[in-house]
């Protein structure tokens, strides 16, 4: 109850003081990329309870010929890669903090297509509130394996305390600042997950 009130607080105070940052990069994306501003998407969160999670656009909605997207490398471009080598993208995130969805840390909420692809083991990632940022962003984010990715998680489900939650927070605002592990070693995004390789 206390992390939930700590979470609500912040996101609140945050929301107002980046305010600014909140409508110019609106307006970049306006500007740049046209509507919509936001992206919204279904995702699993604590007890795999379904909700919208929200971020700032940093693609195209470029096509082929035959009306299919281009992949994701010819679609970030320009703004969109400013956006999310800086974690901008982010921040809407932070309604769904104030609405009691997600929390500032804890495992990152992914696709829906995941959960059946879950071992035993890493279905505990939701025993917990999806965070913003976690255990395994500050271990590696998106140059780790989903395995890794996963271990991390539930380690985190069995240690999150008040103390471990402000030094992840810390190691974050580290990682942002060098702008570092944004992308997968093979992908500007990172690759989905296919299951685990012993399953």
């Amino acid at each position: 109850m206390l992390k939930e009130i700590f979470d609500k607080v912040l996101a609140l105070c945050l929301i107002i003081l980046l305010l600014p940052i909140f409508l110019f990069v609106s307006m970049l994306i306006y500007l740049k990329m046209g509507r919509p501003i936001l992206f919204k998407q279904k995702r699993p969160g604590k007890d795999k309870k379904i909700f919208a999670i929200y971020k700032f656009r940093t693609m195209t909605n470029e096509k082929d010929a035959d009306g299919n997207l281009l992949p994701d490398k010819q679609r970030l471009l320009g703004i969109g890669k400013f956006i999310r080598s800086t974690s901008l993208d982010e921040l809407p995130q932070l309604f769904n903090v104030l609405k009691g969805e997600m929390s500032f840390v804890g495992p990152r909420p992914l696709l829906r297509e995941y959960l059946e692809l879950y071992n035993d083991e890493q279905k505990r990632r939701h025993d917990v509130k999806p965070g913003i940022t976690g255990w395994a962003q500050v271990n590696g984010r998106n140059a780790i394996s989903w395995e890794q990715k996963f271990e991390y998680d539930v380690w985190y489900v069995d240690h999150q305390s008040f103390l471990l939650d402000m030094k992840i927070l810390w190691m974050t605002f580290v990682k942002v600042v060098k702008r570092s592990d944004i992308s997968s070693n093979s992908s500007v995004t990172m690759e989905k997950f296919k299951g685990s390789c012993d399953e």
